[in-house]
């Protein structure tokens, strides 16, 4: 199964969105890391998202994704299973 990491905020309704739709799709076990209020762990998202301020931050098996219009992107594409899946 794949790894998926998210980084979002507790108010954040496209954190939702994005979290919906892993669900919706069978991955309900994915990683949310809550950045809210935590300086250390923002910056850690900024690292790694190459300077991407908003979240949700997406991650599937260490590739950088982008945000929830990005993964619903994918999934209207028709790429997001393959990628699930690899």
């Amino acid at each position: 199964m794949a790894e998926i990491i998210l980084y979002t905020k507790d108010y954040c309704p496209y954190c939702v969105k994005a979290k919906e739709l892993l669900k919706r799709k069978g991955y309900s076990n994915f990683k949310e890391i809550d950045i809210t209020h935590d300086e250390k762990l923002q910056q850690e998202m900024l690292s790694k998202s190459n300077g991407k301020r908003t979240v949700p931050q997406i991650f599937i098996n260490g590739t950088h994704v982008g945000g929830s219009d990005d993964l619903h992107a994918l999934n209207d594409a028709g790429k997001l299973d393959a990628l699930l899946k690899a």
